[in-house]
């Protein structure tokens, strides 16, 4: 990875942990589903549209907020994002605000997250938005030389909060 790289996100988030953690409680109401999806056509085309893909993994265990400091884990770059880019459906945040979890941390089956250099950024996402589990894809955030190996997130307030590993499960294993 480099800095000034764009930090891609192939859709909402947290749709599956959300799914499950209701289904599980007993309290699950309205439309919340799973977002599993085979994700082999949609990183084919990535890859036709790119070959400056730096890293490239689904947000399954500990959610985006986990995969992506794993990206960054013991380096000396950093990734900021931006909290107003940052797509997750209302009915998931309700579910997440009512259980008292993040969505960030919540495990994702039908997503994928991406670091590509930042003058492939468009042609890649046009790429992912022929694609139905691609069709929301969009820049969440960069990655910086700012604050090496940390994951911070411009909130929508104009703050910054720094967004750890998960540590310990918020959900007990799913899969």
């Amino acid at each position: 990875m480099r800095a000034g790289d764009a930090v891609i996100v192939s859709g909402p988030l947290g749709d599956h942990g959300a799914a499950v953690m209701l289904a599980r409680s007993g309290m699950m109401q309205g439309e919340i589903s799973s977002d599993c999806a085979s994700l082999r056509e949609l990183t084919e085309r990535m890859f036709l549209a790119s070959d400056r893909i730096r890293v490239l993994r689904d947000p399954t265990r500990g959610g985006a907020a986990t995969t992506l400091n794993e990206f960054i884990e013991g380096g000396f770059l950093g990734i900021e994002l931006e909290e107003d880019l940052i797509l997750v459906r209302p009915q998931v945040r309700a579910a997440c605000d009512m259980l008292g979890l993040e969505p960030l941390y919540c495990a994702n089956e039908g997503k994928l997250l991406a670091v590509v250099a930042p003058e492939d950024a468009d042609r890649v996402l046009a790429a992912m938005r022929q694609c139905p589990q691609g069709a929301e894809a969009r820049v969440i955030g960069r990655v910086t030389e700012e604050h090496p190996g940390a994951l911070v997130m411009k909130t929508t307030l104009g703050g910054r909060r720094i967004l750890q590993k998960l540590t310990g499960a918020q959900l007990p294993r799913i899969c």
